[in-house]
């Protein structure tokens, strides 16, 4: 059967995560029945990765096996005008035989946007965390440098019955981002207030995590964040992260950042 991969970028805003549940909207549910419409016979799709509700993806993958050939074209632009504004269909792309988006991953990277400005932004209301204190991105780029290479990542996921919490980060970064809607003048008085902040490094203000790793395990990445936070705001020493990793403790770590600061970036294959 001819395999195909497709390309999605969603808001996750309005859904309750990726994965299929019953009595509420999902990603997939919206995906897999546009399929159906489109080619007349219900369609499962594979996922790369299944994101929470709340969380948002401009790299996801997906992957399907189906019976004949597709007219690309016409999939792609049917889908287009029914999944649309909310889901995006990037690309649609034959594929090798047996591609399995989850399975075939070699590594996936998640972005988190933290504004820490005075005042939040409404125009990134659904996209970043508002922190009501300056942080100190170059604490938590320290931060970041800890969580690089393989670890036991129990104090910050979720547990699962019989899983590993073993995980290997490729590479983890913070930094400003300039996003363009905020006057210079501002950041610099906000500056002059802060200075660990440094506000008018770029013009804008956004604190902007990545991650790469094989594969991450629940909320891995939201707690993580959160803990990134904490140092930033002067509350915990970068040098309390190896006991927290050992600890395997959920309780030791600083609980979740919320969902709607976090993008799937992309995968790789």
């Amino acid at each position: 059967m001819p395999s195909y991969r497709i390309d999605l970028a969603y808001d996750g805003t309005g859904f309750h995560g990726y994965a299929r549940n019953d009595g509420v909207r999902t990603i997939q549910e919206e995906l897999e029945r546009a399929l159906a419409t489109v080619l007349g016979t219900d369609v499962p799709t594979v996922v790369a990765g299944r994101t929470d509700a709340g969380v948002h993806a401009w790299g996801q993958v997906v992957s399907l096996e189906v019976a004949e050939g597709l007219d690309i074209e016409r999939v792609s632009r049917s889908l287009a005008a029914m999944l649309g504004p909310e889901i995006v269909v990037r690309s649609v792309a034959p594929a090798s035989d047996g591609f399995d988006a989850r399975f075939g991953a070699v590594s996936r990277t998640y972005r988190y946007f933290v504004d820490d400005r005075p005042a939040p932004n409404p125009l990134h209301r659904h996209i970043a965390w508002h922190v009501d204190a300056p942080l100190d991105s170059t604490a938590m780029e320290e931060a970041a440098a800890a969580f690089v290479g393989e670890h036991d990542f129990a104090s910050f996921c979720r547990t699962a019955d019989g899983r590993t919490t073993i995980r290997r980060v490729l590479s983890a970064a913070w930094w400003r981002e300039a996003d363009g809607l905020v006057p210079r003048a501002e950041l610099v008085a906000a500056s002059a207030n802060h200075p660990t902040a440094n506000y008018a490094d770029v013009d804008g203000g956004l604190v902007v995590f990545e991650i790469t790793a094989n594969a991450f395990c629940h909320q891995m990445v939201r707690s993580l964040v959160a803990l990134s936070v904490e140092i930033g705001r002067g509350r915990l020493r970068v040098g309390a992260i190896p006991g927290i990793f050992e600890a395997r403790d959920r309780n030791a770590a600083r609980g979740a950042a919320p969902p709607h600061g976090l993008i799937l970036w992309k995968v790789e294959y």
